[in-house]
Order: C-alpha cells, then structure tokens, then sequence
C-alpha cells in the first residue's frame, strides 16, 4: 500500500480544458507516474438539435480518448508478501511504534520489497490514519547508530589508512575527549578493526575516524554514500536525512558521528550505503520501475540499474565485508542474524532516541540490522528498522531475527546456492545445497 499509494478526487487537464475526476493519485506510484496513467480523455463537438439530440452531421471533431500507460514495479509479489508477513508477525510481538523493512539486490539497486507497520488498506482508506498511510521507509528519519560505523571504517580502508588487524586500544569503555566522555556498552581494552566492527565499539570507530582519517575526509566519505542527499527513488515524501556542513563539525560532534550520532537518515539510505559495500564499493540508485507498458501492451520505456558512483575501492569493500561477517559471527552483536546455509555479512545498529528537553532517552530505542548473503557474492540486502520495541534493546535482539526470518523465505524462494560448509556426522565437510524437497 505504501510503495503503490491511493487515488482521490481532483482535477485532471484535458485538452478541452479540466474536468473533476475521482481517480487521481495522492500518493505513492500513483502520485508519481499520475500523467502516465491517467491517459488523455477523449472529446468531441458536436451541433445539437432545438429540441435536443445530436446532428451527427454537422460533428467537426471525434477524438477517442487513449487509455493510459501501466507501471510494472521491480517488486516481486511473494518478496513482499514474506516481508508483510514478517514485519506483522514482529510488530504485534515488540509492540513498537512502528517496523519498517526494504529488500534489494544490491547489484542492481532494484527494489525487490518495501513495507512498514502499521500499515492501511488503500481501499478503505477512511479507516486509516496519516501516520499509517505514511512510507516510513523514505519519510522517517533517525539516527542511524553503529550500522553508521561502516563509513568511517571502510573510509580509512579505502585510503589505506588503518588494516583489520590494526589495533586499537578502546580505553576499557570510557574515553575522555574534548571535554565530554564517550562509553562503549563493554569495557573493552585492545580490539581490531575487525572487532571495532564486530562488537560495535563506539571509541574503536571514533578513534579510527580522529586518528587515521579526518574531518574532512570523514564527511566526504558521508555524503558519498548518500547520506544527506535523495536516493531519488521515485516516490514522493522522501527526507533527505540530516548531515551537518562541515564547519559546523565541532570535535564532540566528529567523536558521535562514526558511531552514528549528530546525523540522521531514512532506512533507505542506510540500505542503499550498505548494498554499496556488498556491491564492491560502488553506490547504486534504488530501482523501483522497471517498465512503462501501453495500453496495447508495448514496452514504452525500460529502466536500467544506475550507477551513482564508486564510494570506496573493490579491495576496501572486500575488506569491509570480511569484518561485516564477523558481527554475525561468534562473538559479534549479531548471531541471532546467522543463517545455516549462507554466510551473512551485516551490521546491527542502536540508537537512543531524543526527547521533547534535546536529551537522549535511554528508555526509547531505535533499532536496526542491516545484511546481505551470500556474503562474497550477495544476491539479497534486508534492512529492518524498529521504532521503540519494547522487548529487548539492541539491533541484535531486535530487528537481526526479524532480519533472519525474511533471509531464510527469501533464499529458499528464490533457491538462492548455499555457500557455507557444513560439518557432516563423520567428519567430513560438504557444501550444504538446499531445495524444495529437502537434501
């Protein structure tokens, strides 16, 4: 209902002038592509009797009206039913706000599902709400939290600055640093990037982003993957988040910012960034149309995947990613994310959220994971975010299973090939294959 939109009454242009219709988009595709689908009215003139009736005769113009074009959306109908599904299902157990999920194939930027809860039913649409009908996916935005951390690290792999098995020392979990004191949730001493990643240390990822790369650098490497900018995704609402100029970038703000504070995003950027990490580094537009149909069934426009531009080496995506695993792995804050056929690389984020007074509310969470399998060569992106759950706090207890339960439907549905190895009963090892019937 969201990504479709709802029809009302309004006033279509004509080429005899306006007339008042009852099917005009408001929302969604049928807002944006309104022209498209309407198609033009037919009219004609016509010379009527004294006593009424037409004097065929004397007709001077006879246009038949041209039905208009049909939209096909990159959604694939059974994506999108397992994510409703899901997100239904996760929503009457957190309780929240509100959850909100995306799918995309990360090669090709295109859309492949886009959901939230609650949600409304455009054919009763006086039973809903505007915060139901609103597409949270592109409408809301947030602080990122720790699904942020993959800027600035995968930033100072890109210009070589730091190697995942670099160490940083995370000062026990209190660092004082420009006046103010920023906390790690643990009291961790020495930790790798790779570990900075996969336990989500806040100081690991402020001292990569102090130390090793910069202010300046830092804020190139956030708006190069998209943050602060539209994605451009063809629906109407979209927010372009919060990124603050540079010169506003106090040091208490540079220290918050890697660990996903002072900025804010909609869910889509934080998926569009990460697919460019599974997609080798280079930063695609959401793709949601793939064609424009005519009424006699002609492709009148195709739409190809659009490259925006590459954000980081191949070689530091790579990097990325290995360190990406790892928050899946054991030991990272997102196991509960783990598939048994695939290996999944992803990254858990939260956030508190920030009250009427300016305070952070460490009462009042959003929460979010974001993840891509087969991890090396990622068929499929999943980004859920949850507003307020109300049982459990982290992304990892969250929004990862939920993530879980769409990846397990989705790879079986789209018989996705396993690629993680399974030990069997004698001791050998054997690539898991999966299908419908089981082997």
């Amino acid at each position: 209902s969201h990504v479709m939109g709802y029809v009302g009454r309004g006033t279509v242009q004509t080429a005899i002038g306006d007339i008042d219709s009852s099917s005009v988009g408001k929302a969604g595709i049928e807002y944006s592509f309104n022209g498209r689908m309407t198609g033009v009215a037919g009219w004609r003139t016509v010379s009527k009797k004294r006593r009424g009736g037409e004097v065929v005769a004397l007709r001077r113009y006879d246009v038949a009206p041209v039905p208009g074009d049909t939209v096909v959306l990159s959604l694939d109908c059974l994506i999108q039913d397992i994510l409703e599904e899901e997100l239904q299902a996760a929503f009457e157990y957190q309780k929240p706000i509100s959850i909100s999920g995306v799918v995309v194939r990360p090669s090709t930027g295109e859309v492949l599902a886009m959901a939230n809860m609650p949600t409304f039913d455009a054919n009763r649409l006086g039973d809903s709400n505007e915060a139901e009908r609103r597409n949270r996916v592109i409408t809301d935005i947030a602080e990122p939290g720790s699904t942020f951390k993959i800027v600035v690290v995968s930033g100072a792999l890109d210009q070589q600055a730091v190697q995942l098995e670099d160490v940083f020392f995370c000062e026990k979990g209190r660092w004082p640093y420009a006046g103010r004191i920023l906390h790690d949730h643990h009291s961790y001493k020495n930790l790798t990037v790779r570990d900075v990643i996969a336990k989500s240390s806040n100081i690991g990822a402020a001292k990569i982003a102090i130390q090793h790369l910069g202010k300046k650098k830092s804020y190139q490497y956030v708006r190069d993957y998209g943050y602060g900018s539209l994605t451009e995704i063809p629906l109407p609402g979209e927010a372009r988040g919060i990124v603050h100029p540079l010169s506003k970038w106090s040091n208490v703000m540079f220290s918050r910012i890697p660990m996903g504070h002072s900025v804010a995003s909609t869910l889509l950027q934080t998926a569009m960034a990460v697919s460019a990490i599974a997609n080798d580094g280079v930063l695609m537009r959401p793709m949601l149309v793939d064609r424009i149909v005519d009424h006699k069934g002609g492709i009148v426009a195709r739409f190809e995947p659009e490259r925006v531009r590459e954000v980081t080496s191949r070689r530091a995506a790579k990097e990325m990613v290995r360190a990406l695993k790892a928050v899946v792995s054991k030991g990272g804050t997102a196991t509960r994310a783990g598939l048994d056929y695939y290996t999944v690389a992803g990254k858990t984020g939260t956030a508190e959220k920030i009250n009427e007074h300016g305070r952070y509310d460490f009462g009042k969470n959003y929460t979010s994971f974001v993840g891509f399998f087969p991890a090396d060569q990622p068929e499929v992106l999943i980004a859920i975010a949850i507003d307020e759950p109300k049982k459990g706090r982290g992304g990892g207890t969250t929004a990862a299973p939920v993530f879980k339960k769409v990846a397990e439907r989705i790879a079986d549905y789209l018989n996705v090939r396993p690629d993680k190895f399974l030990e069997s009963e004698s001791g050998n090892y054997f690539t898991a294959i999966s299908n419908k019937k089981g082997s």
